[in-house]
């Protein structure tokens, strides 16, 4: 594994943190906290004339073609400015389906679309007390002539109110797996739009889909083969995600020792005394590891490598350590860490938020569980095994 960046990778990073501190400081994150949009109109217009939203897009669709380093790269600025966008939902998951299972008409028609940030693809996954596993995926398809119609209910689907098309998974048979992938839009007739709240204030929604009517040509791969596509590209979204809980976490702990520099109690700074010392040392050591793990993670996608065990991990340990790192840091802060005032608390309600979503702690610890038992058998006896 190689830990020295390029000096391209190096300008990728100053350009993405420079973009981050001049259109979502922290005021412009306050602003957009439970923004129906959810995403500043001139941030998103800036990363797609830098071509951030086709970063993992091949060239022949209008991408730039890059690997899962860059992307890490990427999403560690992303999570040190907290800065909202789909680019996650949209560039990322969406992207990855289409790539994976998306015929050519479909990856011509949406693939440069959203490399220039023209089109917002989100997925509508999760539903009302169900869990994350295959068998969570209750919204029924039923199959007709040349459509499919979809009725139930999806919640926490983010940035639907900026969607051009939702990537809605629904069940199409009994078997566990029988899941499959539909492009749905979500101004169509039976679909239902209501924001909710959430802990991290960013754009979240229930759908409801009352007999919606998609044209069979909207499904995305073979049938039955959805979930095991979502299941492959939710390894790459869980390295992305942990870049982005390290890179929170990072900054989080940069706010906290500049603060214990600056307080002073009892005519010492807080810093001096050695309990608090010592939270730091470990945090800073927390943090270290976690970013190595999340690096690994990324180089091994890069290299073609199986990441079966290391996107769960890097995704898991850098949740945890994002949850506890902010958890000490609001305890250094004190009450003033609870304000609306300060920053920190920004930080501790999203890294609980990340915690929670995607694949949660035991979502991701049954991953990792069947990794160690089964050897490359796949998740639950599954063949996948991705990339």
């Amino acid at each position: 594994m190689d830990l020295d960046f390029t000096q391209e990778q190096d300008l990728l990073r100053d350009m993405v943190r420079g973009v981050c501190a001049e259109l979502t400081p922290p005021s412009v994150v306050r602003a957009m906290e439970d923004d129906p949009i959810g995403v500043p109109a001139a941030f998103w217009k800036k990363l797609s004339e830098l071509g951030i939203p086709g970063l993992l897009i091949p060239e022949a669709h209008g991408g730039a073609g890059q690997s899962m380093v860059e992307a890490a790269i990427v999403y560690e600025e992303f999570g040190r400015a907290l800065a909202p966008s789909p680019h996650f939902a949209s560039c990322v998951l969406g992207t990855s389906v289409l790539l994976a299972a998306g015929d050519p008409a479909q990856q011509a028609a949406w693939l440069p679309r959203i490399a220039s940030g023209e089109a917002v693809l989100t997925p509508a996954w999760l539903e009302p007390r169900r869990g994350f596993g295959a068998r969570g995926v209750q919204l029924v398809a039923r199959e007709g002539a040349g459509e499919v119609r979809l009725s139930g209910t999806k919640e926490h689907v983010p940035f639907a109110g900026a969607a051009t098309r939702l990537l809605v998974l629904a069940r199409t048979g009994a078997a566990d797996e029988a899941v499959d992938l539909f492009l749905v839009d979500p101004g169509a007739s039976g679909v239902t739009l209501e924001q909710r709240r959430s802990l991290a204030g960013d754009a979240q929604y229930r759908i409801r889909f009352d007999d919606v009517r998609v044209p069979s040509s909207d499904r995305i791969g073979a049938a039955g083969s959805g979930w095991r596509t979502w299941e492959a590209v939710m390894h790459d979204g869980a390295i992305l995600l942990a870049a982005f809980a390290m890179g929170g976490v990072e900054r989080a702990l940069e706010i906290t020792v500049t603060y214990a520099r600056e307080r002073v109690q009892f005519d010492r700074p807080l810093g001096a005394f050695q309990a608090i010392a010592h939270y730091l040392a470990d945090a800073a050591t927390l943090v270290d590891g976690g970013r190595t793990l999340v690096w690994e993670a990324a180089w091994a996608r890069a290299a073609g490598r199986s990441v079966r065990r290391l996107a769960p991990l890097a995704k898991l340990f850098a949740c945890q350590t994002y949850r506890d790192v902010t958890a000490m840091c609001q305890q250094v802060f004190g009450g003033y860490g609870f304000t609306l005032e300060y920053d920190i608390q920004l930080y501790f309600r999203r890294a609980k938020q990340l915690q929670m979503t995607w694949w949660d702690t035991r979502a991701l610890e049954d991953r990792i569980a069947a990794s160690v038992l089964d050897g490359e058998a796949g998740y639950h006896g599954s063949s996948l095994t991705p990339a």
